[in-house]
């Protein structure tokens, strides 16, 4: 038996459970306000564009991660889109043309926050796949089945309990707060400040969740209103 290649595997499967968690959250997140039709179908695109991105960032990733503040940009944007996620959303849209444009506003929030968390989720399985292609084609397959059935369900039981959604921008939140930390230039002057590997995922968290909270709190979900 080739315990290298079985090695693998397991980690692929591990870092895949662990990791498209976050595409899965992001996924549920912003079609969970859609008509059932139209959240459906941004699941199952979110969650294809997801995998499409991973292959094409798979390419890339090695050299964008060199870049000073690549990291750092990205962490704050998906901050942003954290907070964004927390903001009301409408109870129903009126018409077809508002639904499609809704879908369209959710699909693009998720590939936005697709491509800035592909990064760390490509190298972290091009890593594990030890450089060998059919570990890295199992290890992107997988993921699909993976966020698609993740993101239904963290969809069905987010509508069930909106609290939820303060948990998953928080994920979202931490996520950023560790790129943040993780980037080539500010990340050296960080990891020097005691504690700033969580301090860091913690602030930014904090900060994201309370004005979340407190934009949720003084605009309420109304119909026709984002």
């Amino acid at each position: 038996m080739d315990w290298a290649l079985l090695s693998g595997i397991v980690n692929i499967i591990i870092i895949n459970l662990v990791l498209s968690g976050d595409n899965a959250v992001v996924i549920a997140l912003a079609s969970r306000g859609l008509p059932e039709v139209y959240r459906k179908k941004a699941i199952f695109w979110g969650a294809t564009l997801a995998v499409v991105l991973r292959i094409l960032l798979t390419f890339a990733t090695a050299l964008l991660l060199r870049i000073p503040f690549v990291q750092l940009v990205g962490g704050l944007l998906l901050a942003w889109i954290a907070l964004k996620l927390l903001y009301p959303e409408k109870e129903h849209c009126e018409t077809e043309k508002e639904c499609s444009s809704d879908f369209k506003k959710a699909l693009l929030t998720i590939i936005w926050a697709d491509i800035l968390m592909s990064l760390d989720n490509v190298l972290a399985v091009a890593g594990a796949s030890g450089g060998n292609v059919y570990l890295l084609a199992f290890g992107l397959a997988l993921s699909i089945p993976i966020v698609l059935a993740g993101s239904s369900l963290l969809s069905s039981v987010m509508r069930r309990f909106p609290w939820l959604v303060y948990v998953g921008a928080g994920v979202l939140a931490w996520t950023a707060g560790e790129m943040m930390v993780e980037d080539r230039l500010v990340g050296m002057r960080l990891h020097a400040l005691p504690f700033s590997e969580v301090a860091v995922p913690l602030v930014i968290t904090a900060i994201v969740v309370f004005a979340g909270w407190r934009i949720r709190s003084a605009r309420p979900a109304v119909s026709g209103e984002r």
